[in-house]
């Protein structure tokens, strides 16, 4: 998989004997499919993206059924089995104002208030009610901090930093 894009299903069988494909969401959003017109293909050895057209898009319990431009018969859709369905990053479903996808906090500056460079977010954990961001410093040094208001006090994406307020303990 291509890392500058995002990941929004992965295919997981042909549907039917006309072409069509079985996609597993991979978003929160899975509704966005709706409105799919073009998505990238990426897997089972493909060194570039390659671009598909969407013909047309329909809901089959857990599962999003599309019909690909060009993709005509059952086998033509099996070659597709287990590849994955990418966008762009400027083509994510917006949040609301606060909230961020993972691949925009991967990769951000960590400072605190007062302005002292803790290391960079390297990974997201998910353990429950709250996530937990992976800070590395330059010597490999690991902090682990909670994903909550009285912590991460600001993300700036613009210039790619996050100011926290160390809680007693987090050090």
């Amino acid at each position: 998989m291509i890392t500058s894009m995002i990941t929004i299903g992965k295919v997981t069988a042909p549907q039917g004997v006309a072409g069509e494909i079985r996609v597993f969401p991979l978003t929160d959003f899975p509704e966005r499919f709706r409105q799919l017109k073009k998505v990238y293909l990426t897997g089972k050895g493909t060194e570039e993206p390659r671009l598909l057209s969407v013909a047309a898009v329909r809901y089959h319990k857990k599962f999003v059924v599309l019909k690909i431009e060009g993709v005509e018969t059952r086998e033509e859709a099996e070659k597709l089995r287990n590849c994955y369905l990418q966008v762009k990053p400027s083509e994510v479903v917006p949040l609301p104002p606060g909230h961020y996808y993972h691949f925009q906090i991967i990769g951000l500056r960590v400072k605190t208030m007062e302005g002292e460079a803790l290391g960079e977010v390297v990974e997201i954990l998910t353990p429950g009610s709250n996530d937990v961001y992976v800070v590395q410093d330059r010597e490999g040094n690991e902090i682990l901090l909670p994903a909550l208001k009285e912590v991460v006090r600001e993300i700036d994406l613009e210039s790619g930093v996050m100011r926290v307020e160390l809680l007693e303990g987090l050090r």
